[in-house]
């Protein structure tokens, strides 16, 4: 008997709590998600460190790596030429939902 994959039930991305994001720039290469690749994520997951969060900070969204120091958030990429952001206490960060999966296109493009 063959059964039928769905992609959405595979990803939950048909859930109201999940959306898909494309990636624009290098910043997290090193943690496999390149640019123009497209990420899942939830908003249903509650963010802790060491996860790929999206997050807004101070009118910019960023995909990072979330981290903890000394009591702050750290929003740490995974490229040497990218530094980490260190939260401060007058910034505004919210953290919009914790990176599931990563989906990209092997496709060769002219």
């Amino acid at each position: 008997m063959e059964h039928k994959l769905s992609l959405d039930e595979l990803l939950d991305i048909n859930a109201p709590h999940t959306y898909v994001l494309k990636v624009s720039g290098e910043s997290m290469i090193g943690a496999g998600i390149f640019d123009g690749d497209y990420l899942v994520v939830s908003r249903a997951r509650e963010s802790k460190p060491r996860d790929i969060v999206a997050a807004y900070l101070n009118g910019e969204i960023f995909v990072k790596r979330l981290g903890k120091s000394h009591g702050s958030y750290v929003l740490q990429s995974e490229h040497p030429d990218y530094p980490p952001r260190y939260v401060q206490e007058d910034d505004e960060l919210r953290i919009w939902g914790v990176v599931t999966h990563s989906l990209r296109d092997h496709r060769a493009h002219a």
